[in-house]
């Protein structure tokens, strides 16, 4: 007798429990290895989970809707049609001795991945591949890969963890499907089908009404246990008014080739970085982490509730239209929750911008596993004295700047602060170079 327990993957390093979104598969249905068999919610987006084994989907632990900790038992698998009913009384055992799924996230740290033979997680490997040789692919990239007659272990994986998609396959024959953005060849293909869309039923956004309470969904639950984190760190606060004008002309002038005032921002932040490493690094068990790249997380407030921060990898390295081409992207990617972990949880330096409310100033908490974070208020005229001691009308920005104060202390955050409005009102056009 074989029958396998389905555990909650951890699909990115920070999570805790999977919120189920829906089951590719119903009880008594056939498994194919490989095959994907449901769609998980982590704190970030929702990908879909393989079966490793093939079988019969016996029974159903956490519905959609309902929410396991990393490493629960979420569904059993049994081999053969003849085992499902001796599945179904082992999930009853399991579910009079495993606490009920929760539907909001514990404060409590996620239960260990068992070590027996789960059948549903991401796959590792950056080409796709398992130790044993088994090629992880989703599964319209090996539909794909069998019409267009490709060899899958030739393929290095861009999926979560490795595993080849279809946009993989495309690329090494050069074809490009009219549903497939070249920008964005990671988005897992099952994600993309319509049995995960949207899930109003499951995941509803539910609309502010007075005297009512309505709970945290999924990626508010990660932000306020990050907030909570971020209490444990002693942080200074800096600040800096910055003129704009020619900031803001250089914008005028190149806004029409697709250029972003936030992709402006963050090259101007990422190049300042260059000249102060300690800006860009993070305190970590009593030493400072000095990171091999410069990637700017950029604060985006999602539409069902949350705070979500997409990550410009080597922002100080692309230039200004290709990493404004990379912020569209991946808002548009985070908006409909297909970002991948790396694109979300490897940023070193943190920009949020208010600018655009008319925020005048603001403090931001610095997010864990960074040093510092910036805080952009909007840009408007004020009358100031000029050099040459007369009045006249410039257009300004207040930035403030929340440091780790273990590491980083107040005179070099000062110079950072400074070199960057140096940047930005006497050299923005080097920011196109």
């Amino acid at each position: 007798m074989s029958i396998h327990e389905i555990f909650m993957p951890a699909l990115s390093s920070t999570m805790t429990e999977g919120k189920i979104v829906s089951w590719e598969k119903s009880p008594g249905d056939k498994v194919e290895k490989g095959e994907t068999v449901v769609v998980v919610e982590s704190d970030k987006a929702d990908m879909d989970v393989e079966s490793f084994y093939e079988g019969y989907l016996a029974n159903i632990i956490v519905p959609a809707g309902e929410s396991a900790g990393v490493g629960a038992a979420i569904a059993l698998l049994a081999e053969t049609e003849a085992e499902i009913e001796t599945a179904i009384a082992q999930a009853k055992t399991l579910a009079s001795s495993t606490p009920t799924p929760v539907a909001s996230t514990s404060s409590s740290p996620a239960a260990p991945i068992p070590t027996g033979s789960p059948v549903a997680v991401v796959e590792n490997g950056s080409n796709g591949s398992q130790g044993s040789g088994r090629i992880v692919a989703s599964p319209r990239a090996r539909k794909l890969a069998k019409e267009l007659k490709v060899d899958l272990t030739n393929l290095s994986g861009s999926g979560p963890y490795g595993r080849i998609v279809a946009g993989d396959v495309e690329a090494s024959v050069g074809k490009t499907t009219k549903t497939t953005q070249p920008t964005t060849p990671v988005v897992p293909a099952a994600v993309t089908t319509p049995v995960t869309a949207p899930a109003p039923a499951t995941t509803p956004v539910v609309p502010a009404v007075a005297g009512q309470t309505v709970p945290l969904n999924t990626l508010q639950n990660a932000v306020a246990r990050n907030m909570v984190a971020s209490l444990s760190v002693p942080i200074i606060h800096v600040g800096y008014t910055i003129t704009t004008d020619a900031l803001d002309q250089l914008y005028k002038q190149i806004k029409s080739k697709g250029v972003t005032m936030t992709a402006l921002l963050a090259k101007a932040v990422a190049v300042t970085l260059q000249k102060h490493p300690i800006i860009n690094a993070a305190y970590s068990n009593q030493a400072i982490v000095y990171p091999s790249a410069i990637n700017i997380a950029v604060a985006v407030a999602m539409d069902d509730g949350g705070l979500i921060t997409p990550v410009l990898q080597n922002a100080d390295q692309l230039d200004i239209y290709s990493l404004s081409r990379n912020w569209k992207s991946l808002v548009n990617k985070a908006r409909g929750k297909k970002l991948q972990p790396e694109e979300y949880s490897t940023g070193t330096f943190t920009l949020s911008n208010l600018g655009m409310f008319g925020v005048d100033r603001f403090d931001a908490i610095l997010p864990p596993g960074q040093g510092s974070i910036i805080a952009i208020g909007a840009s408007h005229p004020q009358v100031v004295a000029t050099e040459d001691g007369m009045f006249g009308v410039r257009r300004q920005m207040q930035v403030n700047m929340t440091c780790d104060h273990r590491i980083i202390y107040g005179a070099p955050a000062a110079a950072f602060l400074q070199d960057l409005a140096k940047l930005i009102e006497t050299n923005p056009q080097s920011l196109t170079m």
